[in-house]
């Protein structure tokens, strides 16, 4: 089964976000940030049942080379990404945050 993918705005803004610290760091490296960003949402829609169940119905998806993952809930035929994370954030404020997310 194939998934439509949906992100919410602020996933965007933190892709974006995401692109500009890395290119800042070395040119190109915000291009990669996002072609892995964009590879992992891809394996969302085909296999979204692969990444682990972290917090109530929320899944994680762990980028790779870079220490980020996207947080994201399955809800019939869709796959809602809900937030791009930094690892390195208090796990305590993702947790809250990912409960205000059960009520949109």
């Amino acid at each position: 089964m194939t998934y439509v993918l949906r992100f919410l705005p602020p996933v965007e803004t933190d892709a974006l976000n995401g692109w500009l610290w890395y290119e800042q760091k070395a040119v190109g490296l915000g291009e990669e940030f996002l072609r892995v960003f964009y590879a992992c949402s891809a394996h969302l829609v085909r296999n979204p049942m692969a990444c682990q169940q972290v917090h109530g119905q929320f899944r994680r998806c762990l980028l790779r080379r870079f220490p980020y993952a996207i947080y994201f809930r399955i809800e019939g035929e869709q796959v809602i990404v809900f937030g791009l994370f930094h690892c390195a954030r208090d796990p305590r404020r993702l947790d809250r945050e990912l409960d205000g997310c059960d009520n949109r």
